[in-house]
């Protein structure tokens, strides 16, 4: 069965809306027609299944459904990647950040299926670029972001590929989180991409909360996914890192996570009882 969100019609969507109200969640008459009401029905359903609230019917709500059987499990070195190794990966930061803030990251990657050696090793490395102590971070004042002697974040303001429009965007919208999530643009596109509405633009410091700072570093390298497995296939970390952090900026300590994850964590790793 194909992904089905609003707008959506057909027998799928009938079925959908019979598999709904079967679990109790009426989603209005079973006319084939995915609205408003079946959304509503969706979404309930999820919260309810502690899946991802988005009001979308992809494999994981239809499978729960008992509408398709459930998707392969994914060989992934998640197991592996405890808090020994990425202490060795980034050397500078402080082991109980890595303790709190690991479980977030690696459960952040599991819905987008991010999970093979090669992007989780990304998602670590950005996380040691881009703050260094495996915490969630707000950007400081520097010469990138402020004019000498001018207001903190001014060369932020009005930039038009930061979608920063109005007065104070750029200090409300300085880079946070573990991928230093910057502007106006990114704050409003990713917050509706992890569910979140207009929360993380009414409210910019939620991006340095443990949970969401993950989702939103999962949402990045997702929405750059192809061009980042093209760059790491043919071992251009450089490429790789410019994906994130639009230069290279923080590349030296990028590389070395990467490659000392190279270095200690298998290709191949056995999860689940399977290869």
């Amino acid at each position: 069965m194909e992904t089905l969100r609003l707008g959506s019609s057909g027998a799928d969507v009938t079925a959908l809306q019979n598999a709904l109200a079967a679990k109790g969640f009426d989603p209005g008459a079973a006319d084939g027609i995915f609205g408003s009401g079946t959304e509503a029905a969706v979404r309930a359903f999820q919260a309810s299944a502690s899946l991802s609230v988005d009001g979308v019917a992809g494999p994981h709500t239809t499978a729960a459904l008992d509408l398709v059987e459930p998707p392969p499990a994914i060989s992934s070195p998640i197991p592996a990647v405890t808090v020994d190794v990425v202490s060795r990966m980034c050397p500078g930061a402080p082991r109980t950040n890595i303790q709190t803030h690991l479980p977030f990251v690696l459960s952040a990657l599991i819905e987008p299926k991010l999970v093979d050696r090669s992007m989780v090793l990304m998602a670590i490395g950005t996380i040691r670029a881009e703050t260094g102590s495996f915490a969630p971070i707000s950007e400081g004042v520097s010469g990138f972001n402020t004019p000498p002697g001018g207001p903190d974040f001014a060369l932020y303001e009005g930039l038009q590929r930061l979608g920063n429009s109005q007065p104070g965007d750029g200090a409300r919208f300085k880079g946070r989180g573990f991928v230093q999530l910057t502007g106006r643009f990114n704050y409003t596109h990713y917050s509706n991409a992890i569910g979140l509405g207009a929360q993380l633009v009414q409210n910019p410091e939620l991006a340095n909360d443990p949970k969401i700072a993950a989702d939103l570093l999962a949402g990045f390298l997702k929405d750059h996914e192809a061009q980042i497995r093209a760059a790491l296939a043919t071992g251009n970390l450089i490429q790789a890192r410019k994906l994130v952090n639009g230069g290279s900026n923080g590349l030296a300590d990028f590389e070395a996570a990467y490659n000392q994850g190279v270095a200690l964590l298998p290709d191949k790793l056995i999860v689940g009882g399977r290869e």
